[in-house]
């Protein structure tokens, strides 16, 4: 399989219809050693995952992690 000058390669059509891959579907790249796996998202994760990222960096308030920990287990 040859990569393009733009990094993309072209996903077989056997392995696109065993993992249910539609085009516009997003995937998740991730490196193992010296192999990449590529991991179709299911519906909820893009749904959590683009709360998140709406959410970033939209903080008010300056607490460390620590702090918002201690705060929603009701420590003092």
């Amino acid at each position: 399989m040859k990569v393009t000058t733009k990094g993309q390669v072209t996903i077989p059509m056997e392995i696109r219809e065993q993992l249910q891959i539609q085009p516009g579907a997003e995937v998740e790249f991730v490196v193992e050693g010296d192999a990449v796996k590529m991991i179709p998202m299911k519906r909820a994760q893009l749904h959590g995952r683009r709360i998140v990222e709406r959410l970033r960096g939209k903080s008010t308030v300056r607490m460390s992690t620590d702090e918002i920990m201690a705060l929603t287990r009701g420590e003092a």
